[in-house]
C-alpha cells in the first residue's frame, strides 16, 4: 500500500472535515486552509495525472524543486500515492516539479511541471515554455480519487532511497522526537527541504494527526499573530 493511502486514509474515515494545512504567505498576506478531504483530493489529482500524463509507475523517479506551500503538498502526496520515488535529481526522473522562475531551464532537460503558487490555486498567467506543462491547470481536471494500477510495495523507494515502510517509521519517530502528537496545532516556518524539511514540519505532524501551520516568507511579528490565531500547541524548531 502506498504511503499517501496509509497516512490519509485512516484520516479521511475519522476526521476527513478537519483542517490538515493551513498555509500561511506572509509576503502575500494570504491565507488557504486545507481540511483533510482537501488535501486528499489533491493528492489524487496529482497522482492521476501523473499516471495519465507521465505513465508514473511504483518506483517511478519524480524530481520535487518546491518551496514549502500547501501546493507542494499536494504534490508530494500525489507522488507518493501512485508510488513515485521523490528525488531531488531531475536526471532520468519521469518528470520534474519547478516553480515559474525555473522553468526554462528544467524543461530543457526533460518533462517539467511548472507549479504556479497562486494562493488561490490559478494556474500559469502565460504559457509555460516548450517542454513544460502547467501543473494546476491541467491537474485540476483529474479525479478526486485515485485507484492504483498496480500494487504499492513498501519497500518501493519513496524518498531520496528511502523505502515507504522506512520512511513511515522515520517520521512516526520524527514526530514523537519533537512531541507532536494527535490533535496538536504546529506551527513550523522551515522550508520543505528534502529530506529532512518534508519530513518533520509536513509529514511527520501529518501522520501524527497533528494540524500544520506553515508560514512562508515569515515576518516575527506577524508568526506571532499567526499563533494566536490558530491556537498553536507545539512550534518547531
Amino acid at each position: 500500500m502506498s504511503l499517501t493511502e496509509r497516512v490519509l486514509r485512516p484520516l479521511l474515515s475519522s476526521s476527513g472535515a478537519r483542517p490538515a494545512l493551513t498555509h500561511y504567505d506572509d509576503a502575500e498576506g494570504s491565507r488557504i486552509e486545507l481540511s483533510v478531504v482537501t488535501l486528499a483530493n489533491w493528492a489524487a489529482k496529482t497522482a492521476n495525472w501523473l499516471v495519465e500524463e507521465f505513465d508514473v509507475e511504483p518506483g517511478d523517479a519524480v524530481a520535487v524543486d518546491l518551496p514549502a506551500h500547501w501546493q507542494t503538498a499536494g504534490v508530494l502526496f500525489g507522488a507518493w500515492w501512485c508510488g513515485a520515488h521523490v528525488v531531488t535529481d531531475p536526471a532520468g526522473a519521469a518528470v520534474t516539479f519547478v516553480t515559474p522562475p525555473h522553468a526554462a531551464e528544467a524543461a530543457a532537460t526533460g518533462p517539467t511541471a511548472v507549479v504556479a503558487l497562486d494562493p488561490l490555486g490559478r494556474g500559469l498567467s502565460s504559457t509555460p515554455p516548450d517542454g513544460a506543462l502547467d501543473y494546476l491547470s491541467e491537474a485540476r481536471t483529474c479525479g478526486d480519487d485515485f485507484a492504483p494500477l498496480l500494487p504499492v510495495p513498501g519497500t518501493t523507494p519513496a524518498l531520496l532511497g528511502t523505502s515507504i515502510d522506512e520512511l513511515l517509521a522515520l517520521a512516526r519517530q520524527r514526530a514523537t522526537a519533537l512531541g507532536v502528537g494527535e490533535g496538536d496545532r504546529v506551527l513550523s516556518t522551515r522550508e520543505w527541504t528534502l529530506p529532512d524539511g518534508a519530513v518533520d514540519a509536513l509529514l511527520a505532524p501529518v501522520v501524527a494527526g497533528a494540524h500544520v501551520v506553515q508560514v512562508t516568507h515569515a515576518e516575527p511579528a506577524k508568526v506571532e499573530a499567526h499563533r494566536d490565531a490558530e491556537r498553536v500547541t507545539v512550534t518547531l524548531p
